[in-house]
């Protein structure tokens, strides 16, 4: 079994090493551009994700209307170890409303209710839920509860209301990680142990796996009854 917590401050040391561990080891079902580890790119993203989750960590509490907050699954016998997580933002200009950034739960512990008693406590703390996800985890948002609005880039916009609320949430700007020394260094790396052919094949890899991921958001937006179809 397991206990709910629910934090609006930055999680003990503990806790948060557990959550960014996550993060790391689940990068492909979390990210927006899940790539595989097969690509030479994938440390680089996967860098990117775990940097973007601690610095809504360490800002958690700093604006008590825009700041991140957290869902943990703490188990039973042991408070100290997390099974899974909810991080979302509330929105301002609508208390009843908030986004969820990222959801997990450790592989070990999945199809326990885990993921859904996060997401159910979530709702209560805010019905208007909004979220973003890849095409191939529609299917199972919808089952929760979700229907699909719309699409940005590569993720389809799902809701648990029929309409997007009408406020803002504070999200954070990913710019100024990808321009930073340490992504830099991680690219330098990358070149240096893979070859610069290898890292345009990367990069053009990438590049087919976000254009197919958009047009099949697109096509959920559209036809938000079918599944995503591969190309």
């Amino acid at each position: 079994m397991f206990t709910l917590l629910h934090l609006n401050t930055p999680p003990a040391e503990s806790l948060k090493s557990q959550l960014l561990q996550m993060v790391v080891d689940y990068f492909s079902d979390l990210s927006p551009l899940p790539l595989q580890p097969s690509n030479p790119l994938y440390a680089l993203y996967q860098y990117v994700l775990g940097y973007e989750v601690h610095l809504y960590l360490q800002d958690m509490g700093s604006d008590a209307n825009a700041s991140a907050r957290l869902l943990l699954a703490l188990a039973d016998e042991d408070p100290l170890h997390v099974l899974g997580f909810a991080l979302y933002l509330p929105c301002i200009g609508d208390p009843q409303a908030a986004t969820l950034l990222y959801l997990a739960v450790n592989s070990a512990q999945r199809r326990q209710g885990i993921g859904r008693a996060l997401l159910k406590q979530l709702r209560l703390l805010h019905p208007h839920l909004a979220l973003a996800c890849v095409p191939n985890q529609v299917a199972m948002f919808r089952q929760l509860g979700f229907q699909v609005l719309g699409a940005r880039g590569p993720q389809v916009l799902m809701n648990s209301q029929a309409q997007a609320a009408d406020g803002w949430v504070a999200v954070q700007d990913l710019q100024p990680i990808f321009q930073s020394r340490e992504v830099r260094q991680i690219h330098t790396y990358l070149l240096k142990q893979h070859g610069s052919q290898a890292m345009r094949q990367a990069e053009r890899q990438r590049n087919r796996l976000l254009d197919q991921l958009t047009r099949q958001a697109l096509n959920m937006a559209e036809h938000p009854g079918n599944p995503p179809t591969m190309h």
